[in-house]
């Protein structure tokens, strides 16, 4: 095998020697299902707070189904589990528009729910993340698990920004603002 073989290795062939990857194009994330200690606490904050609609409820498996956006768009499973040792932390991104995200901080503060940004820290307005760029609030729900609400800006990435608070974004200066 040569150096170059090594380095760029071809593409690993299935079983029946076809290439690994798919021809499809995956345009988006249908589902995701997390683990909850208490489903009806669960409940409360994801539709009660969150605003999210029941899409089925499964009471005798102790499991609830969301949709996320308008029904059949994109689904959210909530399933309480027994007492274990260790808990798994998830984290998952709901797509909002910009003008949604800017007002998030007061209202989740309103419901006390503590709005943090891309490493935890509390925030009371929205984070960019420099690199996509993106408008950013992050929160965690009764269980731990970490939710962003996230929006894309129009703007041109600036990964020199890292990230940070909405305004100092607003305030920089870069090539392309002069």
């Amino acid at each position: 095998m040569t150096s170059h073989q090594l380095q760029h290795p071809d593409p690993a062939p299935d079983y029946e020697g076809q290439p690994n990857q798919i021809t499809g194009t995956i345009t988006g994330l249908y589902e995701t299902h997390i683990p909850v200690a208490n489903l009806a606490r669960a409940r409360a904050f994801y539709q009660d707070i969150l605003g999210l609609k029941l899409a089925h409820d499964l009471p005798q498996r102790r499991v609830a189904f969301y949709w996320v956006g308008s029904p059949e768009t994109a689904m959210l499973g909530l399933w309480e589990t027994g007492s274990a040792p260790l808990s798994m932390k998830l984290h998952f991104a709901f797509r909002m528009a910009a003008r949604d995200i800017h007002g998030l901080c007061d209202q989740l503060c309103q419901r006390g729910i503590q709005p943090l940004g891309l490493t935890g820290e509390e925030i009371s307005e929205p984070t960019v993340i420099g690199w996509m760029p993106a408008l950013s609030v992050y929160c965690k729900d009764p269980d731990g698990h970490s939710i962003e609400f996230i929006a894309k800006l129009p703007e041109p990435p600036d990964p020199a920004f890292n990230h940070g608070p909405f305004s100092r974004w607003q305030q920089r200066t870069t090539p392309s603002r002069g």
